[in-house]
């Protein structure tokens, strides 16, 4: 049941007189219940509990968290039905993503607990000592990485689940030792509350220290400014707009002490089409493209916003077709009528544009809250000159950069920021296809597709999702995949520690049966390597 509560560690809460609700944007109404916004005493009751849990939590054993993120993800199969009927209702989803959804968040929570079982994740490096060594005697030194104290994660508008309240950033926190205080995104808070129910419960079951997980409610901003100025708040993350990025990173660099912010700010993609690839797939390339641009109804952060090629014959007969493909597709309901207002705004920016050609002309009457697909064109030099149009618009729209030449292409992405990903559509032998056009798209990526598209993002050891700036903050971490719990870590060097007083991972015997790097060998050998 759905209480519109905040959850303080594992009690629930209401003390503010501030409440909203949620928005069915598929029916266009507001949903029956009411939620509670924290209040002051609440934000420090949850962010102080928090900092005595990390006390215990960044002492519990890697197998223990293990089992923990488990019964998170057991819990969560066990309300699964109760799951999609709200998450339908709050965002206009169909059933089949939130299955998807859901079941990809069950496998982000398991590969996490199977990493804590392995013990790679915490680097442990051993360099023994050599007090005979001339003229400075060498140190016992050891190393391993070790939690960070608190993570505040801010809930995602469109993956009301994968980038949530048990999502990615979650799931990688608690791995890595820290607490989470998560900032429920109020357009699905009823979905928040349900996975957080099934958090604490694990928690609950596992016996983790009460304040390891806190959610909290609010409609505006004011509460996420007070979460990430509160000293016992170590770290955050952040999946939405580059606006509420940049306020996040710019609030946790002036604190007295400042903190990491580790935020996904969404890209407009680029794809580059080479000729040969076109002249032999022209046809199926539209069709592809124009079911990945309108997948979701655009609200991915990897939609790909903007394409680039040169302006031949034959990209004209792929444009047309585009537009005839994509103008096949029956639009589908956005998440949110502010949602939807943005995305008209956007596009009536770029047909106010008098260097931009709308190339879309099917514009009908729709249901409230479902977009109308666009496709427009620019040349590659007016793309260069307005920085405006490099702005992502969040939504089925995608614009066609259109180049003379190499020359011409290669200075459309060096002006370009940073971008979580970039495509290449070509054949290996094509002429257009450079080097230095691959090198320089490298630089401005956290990915690149050979021959796919953007949408969809493997959760992988092997895959990076982040970028250079704007894309993310931070263009060394991933916000996907195992790795991405490096985020919440940092490493700490013991020298000529006592047995007794190192942490297990440390230890000669290796009680953990860990991998570990000693003496520049990777091993998980414990006494037979040291000199007893």
């Amino acid at each position: 049941m759905i209480t519109g509560k905040n959850y303080i560690g594992g009690e629930l809460s209401s003390n503010s007189f501030v409440s909203f609700k949620t928005f069915n944007p598929l029916l266009n109404i507001e949903n029956n219940i009411s939620f509670y916004e924290a209040s002051d005493n609440e934000i420090e009751k949850s962010t102080k509990l928090a900092n005595e849990a990390f006390k215990i939590f960044k002492q519990v054993s890697s197998l223990e968290r293990s089992k923990f993120l488990n019964q998170i993800s057991d819990e969560l199969e066990l309300i699964k039905n109760d799951i999609v009927n709200v998450y339908c209702s709050e965002t206009g989803l169909s059933e089949d993503r939130c299955k998807a959804e859901l079941n990809r968040t069950v496998n982000q929570l398991k590969s996490f607990a199977k990493l804590l079982i392995e013990g790679n994740f915490q680097e442990v490096s051993i360099d023994t000592s050599i007090p005979e060594r001339k003229p400075i005697p060498k140190p016992d030194l050891r190393k391993m990485l070790m939690p960070i104290g608190p993570v505040l994660v801010f809930g995602a508008s469109n993956f009301p689940l994968a980038y949530s309240t048990a999502g990615g950033d979650t799931a990688s926190a608690l791995a890595a030792g820290c607490p989470v205080i998560l900032k429920s995104h109020p357009m699905h808070a009823g979905t928040g509350e349900l996975v957080a129910t099934a958090i604490i419960r694990a928690a609950k079951k596992t016996k983790m220290p009460n304040g390891v997980f806190s959610n909290l409610n609010s409609k505006g901003i004011e509460v996420g400014e007070k979460l990430v100025n509160s000293h016992y708040v170590k770290a955050v993350g952040f999946t939405g707009s580059l606006s509420g990025g940049r306020a996040i990173y710019n609030l946790a660099s002036k604190r007295d002490t400042p903190i990491p912010v580790f935020a996904e700010m969404g890209s407009v993609n680029p794809v580059l089409i080479f000729p040969k690839k076109l002249k032999n797939e022209y046809s199926e390339l539209a069709a592809k493209y124009a079911k990945s641009i309108t997948i979701g109804s655009g609200q991915f952060c990897t939609n790909p916003g903007i394409i680039i090629s040169f302006d031949t014959e034959i990209f004209n007969l792929f444009k047309n077709k585009l537009v005839e493909e994509i103008e096949k597709i029956s639009p589908s309901c956005m998440l949110h009528p502010n949602i939807h207002k943005s995305y008209n705004d956007g596009v009536e920016n770029i047909k106010k544009n008098k260097s931009v050609s709308v190339l879309t002309k099917k514009q009908i009457e729709l249901d409230d809250n479902f977009p109308n697909h666009v496709i427009s064109s620019v040349t590659a030099n007016k793309f260069i000159e307005d920085k405006s149009l490099q702005q992502e618009i969040f939504g089925p729209c995608s614009l066609l950069v259109l180049c003379k030449d190499q020359h011409e292409m290669l200075n459309v992405i060096k002006s370009m920021e940073g971008q979580l990903t970039g495509t290449l559509l070509a054949e290996e032998n094509d002429d257009y296809l450079t080097q230095e056009i691959i090198n320089a798209l490298e630089l401005k990526v956290g990915r690149i597709i050979f021959n796919g598209v953007p949408t969809g993002v493997e959760v992988c050891p092997s895959m990076t999702h982040g970028g250079p700036y704007p894309a993310s903050t931070d263009s060394r971490f991933s916000a996907v995949g195992i790795n991405s719990i490096k985020r919440w870590l940092r490493p700490v060097s013991f020298q000529d520690f006592p047995q007794n007083l190192l942490p297990s991972e440390l230890k000669n015997n290796n009680p953990l049966n860990i991998e570990r790097n000693i003496n520049g060998i990777t091993t998980r050998e414990g006494d037979s390597l040291f000199k007893i």
